[in-house]
């Protein structure tokens, strides 16, 4: 049983996480652990939300990335806030328009990739400096505060623990299901394994890609209003940091780079790797371009220890 465990790559981004706190824990004298573990869970979950969408897309097959996921959270950020104006009344409504605003990315990206034949790397990127043009001009570079409601919602506790944590915790639980047990979910996986045996099959190929690329934005937007109530405010660049980290979370995680083979439990460990790897940097003082170096080559540790090229074929 343990053998058979340990042959799954996903594994590993797990051991990762948990030797990286145990040297933070060890550094500090065990002291701020417990806050540590909480603030990583937290900032996992954001992490975890986005990498579901990029997991999706990236199942989808070689070359399917999403590299607009940045800009459509800044910019979904701005546009949850700007329609709440403040007023908690008005939180459904900005966390719907935020959804919208991302969806209407994931299409417009699919669009490119499918009317104008545009390679989907090339496709998000640049349809990212639309968008951030969009942010820039609807935002004007000011940080809207969301309202007070939206705010405490991120600091409500069950067990010492955020709730939005467990709550995004049952959303990739019900993902894992989509993704293993239902129509949609195993149309992604046969397409990323062979496009066009799946058409053949009868797998409405485009629907599919369409939806996906859907979702994918759909995701990032509502990553962008949450964001901006734990961050308190919109901000053009509150989702820079999730350009690389979506993709590696999902390398790491477990996911295949050529697509087909996909794992929602691989993100949680993958995102707690990369973020308490970050804490534990900080915590020992690292310039940033240490931290940038460290990063890297740690990555790419792990992705060894997984297996590296048997990341195509295991699960």
């Amino acid at each position: 049983m343990l053998a058979k465990i340990l042959r799954k790559p996903w594994i590993w981004s797990f051991a990762g996480a948990l030797l990286v706190f145990l040297a933070s824990a060890a550094f500090t004298g065990g002291q701020g652990a417990g806050g540590v573990a909480v603030a990583a869970l937290s900032l996992a979950a954001f992490t975890v939300v986005v990498g579901v969408g990029q997991m999706f897309v990236i199942s989808l097959g070689p070359g399917n990335v999403d590299l607009s996921l940045p800009a459509n959270i800044g910019l979904a950020s701005a546009v949850a806030m700007k329609v709440m104006g403040g007023v908690d009344s008005m939180i459904v409504v900005g966390i719907a328009a935020a959804l919208l605003s991302g969806v209407a990315i994931g299409i417009f990206n699919y669009g490119l990739i499918r009317v104008l034949r545009i390679p989907p790397i090339i496709a998000t990127l640049s349809s990212s400096f639309i968008i951030q043009s969009i942010d820039i001009s609807y935002g004007r570079g000011l940080q809207v505060k969301p309202p007070e409601g939206f705010a405490a919602f991120t600091d409500w506790k069950l067990a010492g623990v955020p709730l939005f944590v467990f709550l995004i915790m049952a959303f990739s639980a019900a993902m894992a299901v989509v993704l293993r047990r239902m129509i949609y979910g195993r149309s992604v996986l046969a397409v990323g394994q062979n496009m066009r045996a799946a058409w053949l099959a009868g797998v409405k190929v485009e629907r599919v890609r369409f939806l996906t690329y859907a979702l994918c934005g759909a995701l990032g937007g509502l990553s962008g209003s949450l964001l901006a109530a734990y961050f308190r405010g919109s901000s053009v660049d509150i989702g820079a940091e999730y350009l690389l980290a979506s993709i590696a979370v999902v390398v790491i995680g477990g996911t295949s780079v050529s697509g087909g083979r996909a794992n929602v439990p691989g993100l949680w460990g993958a995102a707690l790797f990369l973020v308490l790897l970050q804490i534990m940097l900080n915590t020992f003082g690292a310039e940033p371009g240490v931290r940038l170096l460290v990063t890297g080559i740690v990555i790419i540790g792990v992705i060894t220890a997984a297996g590296g090229n048997r990341l195509s074929s295991a699960s």
